[in-house]
Formats: structure tokens, sequence, C-alpha cells
């Protein structure tokens, strides 16, 4: 059963991965090119021009190289959401097939995706202070580790919650424990600003909104898709033994 449904997991991923694809193809790039475009802008304002050719092209990086990167990251993570489905399926109380891809898929994307971005959020290539990288970097995957940390926390600490206020006043009572847990922590965290003072707001909005929406259009597909064909082998799999 297990790897039935990781060979379903990993095909969702790349189902997923390509529309995530076609997502960052219409409203990523067009970003990038902005960004990309204010960098040049700059070095030329500096008079520091160079006639060094790219090691990889930018129709190469728009195309072929974000392609196969999405679609190595998708297939990868659709593999991984398998094999946690399968671990949490019959122990997450009265809930479907369908339901609990949806609810692993959300409960995934806040804690991994979400709540990190807010806290660090993406900045267009080429803005923003290169020296600072690797700073900004172990700070987004601490406020991640820390998040997911405060996810399973909240998520252990729901059966209890449920079994004290209720199905609703548990849900909220464990949104409220995780919230609060990653809010202390954003507050603790160090803030990072390397945007350039004359870089344009609307394109920096635009590109982290466009930024989180590949995400959104990953994860959805992955915790919808997954979770309709799950249902349907499931149920064959109970006919079956019938």
């Amino acid at each position: 059963m297990v790897g039935r449904l990781l060979v379903r997991g990993l095909f969702v991923g790349l189902l997923a991965s390509v529309l995530a694809f076609g997502f960052a193809k219409v409203f990523g790039e067009p970003q990038v090119d902005s960004g990309i475009a204010f960098e040049q802008s700059v070095v030329h304002m500096h008079g520091d021009d160079t006639d060094e050719p790219a090691l990889v092209s930018r129709q190469m990086q728009a195309s072929y190289g974000l392609f196969s990167g999405v679609v190595v990251y998708g297939t990868a993570l659709g593999g991984l959401f398998a094999l946690v489905f399968a671990c949490a399926l019959n122990r997450v109380g009265p809930i479907g097939p369908r339901g609990l891809s949806a609810l692993l898929a959300l409960v995934a994307f806040v804690a991994v995706i979400l709540v990190p971005d807010l806290k660090y959020p993406a900045n267009p290539p080429s803005v923003g202070d290169p020296d600072s990288l690797g700073q900004r970097t172990e700070l987004f995957f601490l406020m991640l580790l820390v998040s997911v940390a405060a996810m399973a926390i909240a998520v252990r600490s729901a059966w209890g919650f449920i079994a004290r206020y209720g199905l609703w006043g548990g849900v909220t009572m464990t949104a409220l424990l995780y919230i609060i847990i990653v809010a202390c922590a954003g507050a603790l965290f160090p803030s990072v600003n390397v945007v350039p003072e004359h870089f344009s707001a609307v394109q920096l909005w635009d590109f982290r909104v466009a930024s989180l929406g590949i995400q959104a259009v990953l994860w959805s597909a992955i915790g919808l898709i997954f979770g309709a064909w799950a249902q349907r082998m499931l149920v064959e799999a109970q006919v079956s033994s019938i």
C-alpha cells in the first residue's frame, strides 16, 4: 500500500510541478526580469559595465532551468507528501483520504512556506546585499525549523484541546498555540532589510506575491489531486478485499 501511494505521490508531484511552472512562467519570470533590469541600471549608473558573458543565458534560466528545477522539487515533494500521508492515514480521527490530503497540504504550506516567508520574504534576484545572503539563508531556515516544531507541538496538543473544548474550540486553541509560538520567535529573530531604497515597492510586492503563489499552486495541486487519487485507490482496495 505504501509503495503504491509513493508512486502516486511522485506522479502527482510531477503534475503539480508542471502547474507551478506555468504559474512561475506567467507571473514570476516578469518580476525576475525587473530585478535584473534594476541591477543593470545601477551598474550602468556607476559606470561598472562589464562584457563578461553569463555562464547560463537568461533564456535558458527562464525555460529549461526553471522547468527542471521545479520538476525535481515538485516530484520529490510529492513523494515525501505521500509517505507522510501513509503514516497519518487512519490516525487523524474520522477524516477521509481527500480531507486528510487537503489538511496535510494546508498544514505543511503554512508551517514550511507561509510563516517563514512572512518573516523573511524572498527578494528578486540581483536585488539586495549579496554579502548578507548567508545570514538571511540561515535565519530563514531557523525560522522554518521553529515553525515546523511549533506546528508539531500544536498538532500533538490538538487532541487534548478537542477533548476539553470540543472540536471548534480545540481547533481554535491549536491554532492559537501555533500562532503564539511563531509570533514570539518572529519577534525575537532579527529583521533583515537589504532592498535598495530606490527599488520599486510595487515590483517587490509583486515578486513576493508571485513567489508565494508558486508554492501555493504546488501545494494546493498536490493536496487536491493526491487526495482524489488516494481516495479512489483505497476504495478500490476495500472493494477488492470483500
